[in-house]
Protein backbone atom coordinates (compact mmCIF):
# COMPACT_ATOMS: atom_id res chain seq x y z
CA UNK A 1 0.00 0.00 0.00
CA UNK A 2 2.99 2.45 0.50
CA UNK A 3 4.56 1.87 -2.53
CA UNK A 4 1.38 2.63 -4.28
CA UNK A 5 0.87 5.75 -2.32
CA UNK A 6 4.60 6.42 -3.22
CA UNK A 7 3.31 5.79 -6.96
CA UNK A 8 0.58 8.24 -6.84
CA UNK A 9 2.49 11.05 -4.86
CA UNK A 10 4.82 10.66 -7.54
CA UNK A 11 2.76 10.51 -10.69
CA UNK A 12 0.48 14.36 -8.94
CA UNK A 13 4.02 16.01 -8.63
CA UNK A 14 4.94 15.27 -12.39
CA UNK A 15 1.34 16.08 -13.57
CA UNK A 16 0.85 19.04 -11.63
CA UNK A 17 3.92 20.56 -13.11
CA UNK A 18 3.62 19.13 -16.20
CA UNK A 19 -0.28 20.94 -16.25
CA UNK A 20 1.39 24.74 -14.80
CA UNK A 21 3.63 24.21 -17.92
CA UNK A 22 0.99 24.19 -20.38
CA UNK A 23 -1.19 27.28 -18.34
CA UNK A 24 1.38 29.62 -19.78
CA UNK A 25 -0.23 29.78 -23.09
CA UNK A 26 -3.66 28.75 -22.21
CA UNK A 27 -6.29 29.38 -19.94
CA UNK A 28 -6.27 27.78 -16.83
CA UNK A 29 -6.56 24.21 -15.98
CA UNK A 30 -9.59 23.93 -13.03
CA UNK A 31 -10.51 20.62 -11.17
CA UNK A 32 -6.44 19.07 -11.61
CA UNK A 33 -6.35 16.94 -8.98
CA UNK A 34 -10.15 15.49 -9.45
CA UNK A 35 -9.10 15.41 -13.52
CA UNK A 36 -6.48 12.95 -12.59
CA UNK A 37 -8.51 11.14 -10.47
CA UNK A 38 -11.66 10.80 -12.30
CA UNK A 39 -9.81 10.32 -15.51
CA UNK A 40 -6.38 9.92 -16.52
CA UNK A 41 -5.89 7.65 -13.69
CA UNK A 42 -8.22 5.32 -14.95
CA UNK A 43 -7.37 5.28 -18.46
CA UNK A 44 -3.75 4.67 -17.81
CA UNK A 45 -4.94 1.89 -15.51
CA UNK A 46 -6.92 -0.01 -18.65
CA UNK A 47 -4.16 0.47 -20.83
CA UNK A 48 -1.22 -0.81 -18.73
CA UNK A 49 -3.88 -3.61 -17.82
CA UNK A 50 -4.06 -4.67 -21.86
CA UNK A 51 -0.01 -4.30 -21.73
CA UNK A 52 0.64 -6.61 -19.02
CA UNK A 53 -1.51 -9.00 -20.19
CA UNK A 54 0.67 -10.56 -23.58
CA UNK A 55 3.39 -7.81 -23.48
CA UNK A 56 2.50 -7.36 -26.81
CA UNK A 57 2.79 -3.30 -28.07
CA UNK A 58 -0.38 -1.23 -27.99
CA UNK A 59 -1.77 1.41 -30.36
CA UNK A 60 -4.04 3.73 -28.02
CA UNK A 61 -6.00 6.00 -30.51
CA UNK A 62 -6.89 9.13 -29.40
CA UNK A 63 -9.35 11.27 -31.61
CA UNK A 64 -11.76 14.38 -31.54
CA UNK A 65 -11.99 17.39 -32.91
CA UNK A 66 -9.37 20.04 -33.41
CA UNK A 67 -8.66 21.72 -30.15
CA UNK A 68 -10.14 19.33 -27.63
CA UNK A 69 -6.93 18.63 -26.07
CA UNK A 70 -5.79 15.75 -27.78
CA UNK A 71 -1.63 16.43 -27.47
CA UNK A 72 -1.94 17.71 -23.76
CA UNK A 73 -3.97 14.59 -22.57
CA UNK A 74 -1.75 12.56 -25.08
CA UNK A 75 1.15 13.77 -22.85
CA UNK A 76 -0.42 13.24 -19.49
CA UNK A 77 -0.75 9.58 -20.37
CA UNK A 78 2.73 9.44 -21.25
CA UNK A 79 3.56 10.87 -17.62
CA UNK A 80 1.77 8.26 -15.78
CA UNK A 81 2.14 5.28 -17.67
CA UNK A 82 5.82 6.20 -16.89
CA UNK A 83 6.01 7.08 -13.74
CA UNK A 84 2.94 4.04 -12.44
CA UNK A 85 3.78 1.34 -14.52
CA UNK A 86 7.23 1.50 -16.19
CA UNK A 87 6.39 1.45 -19.38
CA UNK A 88 8.05 3.40 -22.52
CA UNK A 89 5.47 5.36 -24.45
CA UNK A 90 6.32 6.76 -27.79
CA UNK A 91 3.20 9.62 -29.16
CA UNK A 92 2.36 10.92 -32.28
CA UNK A 93 -0.02 12.43 -34.50
CA UNK A 94 -1.58 11.63 -37.60
CA UNK A 95 -0.63 15.65 -38.69
CA UNK A 96 2.88 14.34 -38.88
CA UNK A 97 2.11 12.16 -41.96
CA UNK A 98 0.87 15.25 -44.31
CA UNK A 99 1.57 14.97 -47.15
CA UNK A 100 4.12 17.40 -48.54
CA UNK A 101 2.75 20.92 -50.41
CA UNK A 102 3.98 19.87 -53.26
CA UNK A 103 2.19 16.49 -52.98
CA UNK A 104 -1.08 18.42 -52.58
CA UNK A 105 -0.57 21.34 -55.42
CA UNK A 106 -0.22 18.26 -57.79
CA UNK A 107 -3.42 15.91 -56.33
CA UNK A 108 -5.09 20.01 -56.28
CA UNK A 109 -4.71 20.29 -59.99
CA UNK A 110 -5.41 16.73 -60.75
CA UNK A 111 -8.46 15.50 -58.67
CA UNK A 112 -9.75 18.62 -57.49
CA UNK A 113 -8.44 21.78 -55.71
CA UNK A 114 -9.92 21.92 -52.49
CA UNK A 115 -6.75 18.83 -51.79
CA UNK A 116 -4.33 21.68 -51.76
CA UNK A 117 -6.08 22.41 -48.14
CA UNK A 118 -3.85 19.87 -45.44
CA UNK A 119 -6.75 17.99 -43.02
CA UNK A 120 -8.56 15.66 -45.12
CA UNK A 121 -8.42 12.00 -45.57
CA UNK A 122 -6.42 12.09 -48.36
CA UNK A 123 -3.86 14.61 -47.82
CA UNK A 124 -1.49 11.88 -45.74
CA UNK A 125 0.86 9.89 -46.90
CA UNK A 126 -0.86 6.77 -45.63
CA UNK A 127 1.96 4.37 -46.69
CA UNK A 128 4.57 5.86 -45.04
CA UNK A 129 2.10 5.97 -41.90
CA UNK A 130 0.96 1.92 -42.13
CA UNK A 131 4.67 1.28 -42.40
CA UNK A 132 5.86 2.97 -39.62
CA UNK A 133 3.11 1.83 -37.73
CA UNK A 134 3.81 -1.94 -38.58
CA UNK A 135 7.43 -1.07 -37.22
CA UNK A 136 6.82 0.45 -34.02
CA UNK A 137 4.78 -2.61 -33.00
CA UNK A 138 7.19 -5.47 -34.54
CA UNK A 139 8.54 -8.09 -32.09
CA UNK A 140 11.82 -7.43 -33.59
CA UNK A 141 12.30 -3.98 -32.98
CA UNK A 142 14.67 -1.59 -35.32
CA UNK A 143 15.82 2.45 -34.93
CA UNK A 144 13.41 4.25 -36.75
CA UNK A 145 12.67 7.74 -37.83
CA UNK A 146 9.34 9.33 -38.31
CA UNK A 147 8.27 12.59 -40.02
CA UNK A 148 7.48 16.21 -38.45
CA UNK A 149 4.91 18.63 -39.89
CA UNK A 150 5.85 22.38 -39.28
CA UNK A 151 1.87 24.20 -39.80
CA UNK A 152 3.59 27.31 -39.58
CA UNK A 153 5.07 26.99 -43.24
CA UNK A 154 2.39 24.53 -43.87
CA UNK A 155 4.96 21.58 -45.36
CA UNK A 156 6.55 18.48 -43.76
CA UNK A 157 10.00 19.38 -41.77
CA UNK A 158 13.51 18.95 -43.08
CA UNK A 159 14.24 15.24 -42.12
CA UNK A 160 17.21 16.36 -39.72
CA UNK A 161 14.14 17.68 -37.61
CA UNK A 162 12.13 14.25 -37.68
CA UNK A 163 11.42 12.01 -34.67
CA UNK A 164 13.46 9.37 -33.57
CA UNK A 165 12.61 6.24 -31.80
CA UNK A 166 15.37 4.91 -31.03
CA UNK A 167 13.53 2.00 -27.73
CA UNK A 168 10.37 -0.22 -28.62
CA UNK A 169 8.09 1.44 -27.11
CA UNK A 170 5.17 -0.66 -24.85
CA UNK A 171 2.55 1.88 -25.81
CA UNK A 172 2.20 3.68 -28.71
CA UNK A 173 -0.31 6.78 -28.51
CA UNK A 174 -1.73 8.16 -31.86
CA UNK A 175 -3.60 11.02 -31.67
CA UNK A 176 -5.41 12.86 -34.48
CA UNK A 177 -8.19 14.85 -35.03
CA UNK A 178 -9.89 11.93 -37.69
CA UNK A 179 -8.34 8.90 -36.34
CA UNK A 180 -10.57 6.19 -36.00
CA UNK A 181 -13.36 7.69 -38.15
CA UNK A 182 -15.76 5.67 -40.41
CA UNK A 183 -17.16 6.27 -44.04
CA UNK A 184 -20.02 7.69 -44.87
CA UNK A 185 -22.85 5.95 -47.17
CA UNK A 186 -22.53 7.11 -50.83
CA UNK A 187 -26.29 8.69 -50.13
CA UNK A 188 -25.26 10.80 -47.56
CA UNK A 189 -22.91 12.82 -49.75
CA UNK A 190 -25.15 14.14 -51.96
CA UNK A 191 -25.92 17.32 -50.15
CA UNK A 192 -23.42 20.16 -49.55
CA UNK A 193 -22.79 20.46 -45.76
CA UNK A 194 -21.56 23.80 -45.75
CA UNK A 195 -20.41 26.81 -48.14
CA UNK A 196 -17.44 25.13 -48.84
CA UNK A 197 -18.97 22.24 -49.84
CA UNK A 198 -21.60 23.85 -52.16
CA UNK A 199 -19.30 26.35 -54.22
CA UNK A 200 -16.40 24.33 -54.49
CA UNK A 201 -17.36 20.90 -54.67
CA UNK A 202 -20.46 21.17 -56.94
CA UNK A 203 -19.81 17.58 -58.52
CA UNK A 204 -19.16 16.07 -55.12
CA UNK A 205 -15.37 14.69 -56.61
CA UNK A 206 -13.65 16.18 -53.05
CA UNK A 207 -16.36 14.51 -50.70
CA UNK A 208 -16.59 11.24 -52.69
CA UNK A 209 -12.46 10.71 -53.00
CA UNK A 210 -12.26 11.63 -49.32
CA UNK A 211 -15.08 9.02 -47.96
CA UNK A 212 -13.11 6.61 -50.05
CA UNK A 213 -9.99 6.77 -48.87
CA UNK A 214 -11.79 6.60 -45.11
CA UNK A 215 -13.41 3.63 -46.91
CA UNK A 216 -9.93 1.82 -48.02
CA UNK A 217 -6.38 3.23 -46.70
CA UNK A 218 -7.32 4.88 -43.49
CA UNK A 219 -9.43 1.95 -41.98
CA UNK A 220 -6.48 -0.42 -42.76
CA UNK A 221 -4.78 1.70 -40.76
CA UNK A 222 -7.35 2.26 -38.16
CA UNK A 223 -8.17 -1.35 -37.69
CA UNK A 224 -4.32 -2.02 -35.63
CA UNK A 225 -5.78 -0.03 -33.14
CA UNK A 226 -6.33 -1.87 -29.63
CA UNK A 227 -7.91 0.75 -27.63
CA UNK A 228 -9.90 4.19 -28.83
CA UNK A 229 -10.54 7.02 -26.57
CA UNK A 230 -13.39 9.78 -28.36
CA UNK A 231 -12.74 13.35 -26.85
CA UNK A 232 -16.72 14.30 -27.53
CA UNK A 233 -17.08 17.71 -28.25
CA UNK A 234 -20.52 19.43 -27.11
CA UNK A 235 -20.95 20.48 -30.81
CA UNK A 236 -19.73 21.30 -33.67
CA UNK A 237 -19.22 25.16 -32.77
CA UNK A 238 -16.60 24.61 -30.20
CA UNK A 239 -14.19 23.09 -33.04
CA UNK A 240 -14.30 26.85 -34.33
CA UNK A 241 -13.71 28.59 -30.71
CA UNK A 242 -11.13 26.58 -29.52
CA UNK A 243 -9.69 25.93 -32.93
CA UNK A 244 -9.18 29.95 -32.78
CA UNK A 245 -7.51 29.52 -29.21
CA UNK A 246 -4.89 26.65 -30.90
CA UNK A 247 -4.34 29.41 -33.51
CA UNK A 248 -2.94 31.51 -30.78
CA UNK A 249 -0.64 29.53 -29.35
CA UNK A 250 0.97 28.96 -33.02
CA UNK A 251 1.16 32.64 -33.00
CA UNK A 252 3.03 32.47 -30.05
CA UNK A 253 5.50 29.70 -30.62
CA UNK A 254 5.84 29.22 -34.94
CA UNK A 255 7.50 30.95 -37.25
CA UNK A 256 6.62 31.80 -40.43
CA UNK A 257 3.21 33.01 -42.92
CA UNK A 258 1.19 30.28 -42.73
CA UNK A 259 -0.44 31.19 -39.30
CA UNK A 260 -4.54 32.02 -39.54
CA UNK A 261 -6.34 35.18 -38.61
CA UNK A 262 -10.19 34.47 -37.23
CA UNK A 263 -11.66 34.65 -40.57
CA UNK A 264 -9.24 32.16 -42.20
CA UNK A 265 -9.86 29.81 -39.32
CA UNK A 266 -13.92 29.87 -39.91
CA UNK A 267 -13.05 28.81 -43.63
CA UNK A 268 -10.66 26.24 -42.66
CA UNK A 269 -12.74 24.38 -40.34
CA UNK A 270 -14.95 23.94 -42.95
CA UNK A 271 -13.10 21.27 -44.66
CA UNK A 272 -13.47 19.30 -41.35
CA UNK A 273 -16.83 20.03 -40.85
CA UNK A 274 -18.55 16.79 -42.11
CA UNK A 275 -16.29 13.88 -40.83
CA UNK A 276 -16.38 15.81 -37.09
CA UNK A 277 -19.85 15.59 -37.66
CA UNK A 278 -20.12 11.97 -38.83
CA UNK A 279 -17.48 11.16 -35.60
CA UNK A 280 -20.05 12.46 -33.40
CA UNK A 281 -22.79 10.18 -34.35
CA UNK A 282 -20.77 6.93 -34.67
CA UNK A 283 -17.66 7.00 -32.35
CA UNK A 284 -19.44 7.44 -28.92
CA UNK A 285 -20.95 3.79 -29.53
CA UNK A 286 -17.24 2.60 -31.39
CA UNK A 287 -14.75 3.67 -29.11
CA UNK A 288 -13.92 1.87 -26.54
CA UNK A 289 -13.89 5.36 -24.13
CA UNK A 290 -15.79 8.69 -24.62
CA UNK A 291 -14.62 11.37 -22.99
CA UNK A 292 -17.31 14.50 -22.95
CA UNK A 293 -15.83 17.92 -22.72
CA UNK A 294 -18.62 20.45 -21.65
CA UNK A 295 -18.70 23.94 -23.32
CA UNK A 296 -16.37 25.50 -20.81
CA UNK A 297 -13.19 22.79 -22.34
CA UNK A 298 -13.37 20.68 -19.19
CA UNK A 299 -13.39 17.22 -19.17
CA UNK A 300 -16.77 16.53 -17.80
CA UNK A 301 -17.48 12.98 -18.12
CA UNK A 302 -16.45 9.26 -18.72
CA UNK A 303 -18.08 5.79 -20.43
CA UNK A 304 -16.32 2.85 -20.39
CA UNK A 305 -17.92 0.94 -23.70
CA UNK A 306 -15.86 -2.42 -24.06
Amino acid sequence: MEDNHLKYQKVKKKYLNFIRSQEVMSEPFRDKLQQLNKFYLPISKIISDDYFKKKKTKLIGLTGGQGTGKSTISKILKIILKEAYKLETVIFSIDDFYKTLNEREVMSKTINSLFLTRGVPGTHDTKMLFRCIKKLKNKKFKKLTMPKFDKSIDNRSPKNKWFKVKKKPNIIIFEGWCVGATAQKNKDLNFPINQLEKQRDIEKIWRQKVNLELKKNYSKIYNLIDKLIFLKVPSFKYVLKWRTLQEKKLRINGKGNKIMNNEQIKHFIMYYERITKHMLKTLPTKSDIVISIDKSHRLKSIKFNK
